[in-house]
């Protein structure tokens, strides 16, 4: 029988973590975390963090991009 743990980020139900040999596989029933849908994290804690950061932010939080450098002629 699969274990599973509801998520929820400020009282609203997102998703659900399902235990698999290798971790926990994301279940999204909200838009807000789409994203992280069927992907496969090493730990509940994890999942939890990353739910709730893409929940409040409406998206991954990631660093600006780096300019490319100019290409000599």
């Amino acid at each position: 029988m699969l274990q599973s743990h509801v998520i929820t980020i400020d009282g609203v139900l997102v998703g659900a973590a399902v235990r698999l040999e290798n971790g926990y596989r994301f279940v999204a029933i909200n838009m807000q975390v789409e994203d992280m849908d069927t992907r496969v994290f090493q730990t509940l804690d994890l999942v939890e963090r990353l739910a709730r950061r893409l929940y409040r932010t409406g998206g991954y939080v990631e660093r600006p991009p780096v300019p490319a450098l100019p290409v000599a002629p």
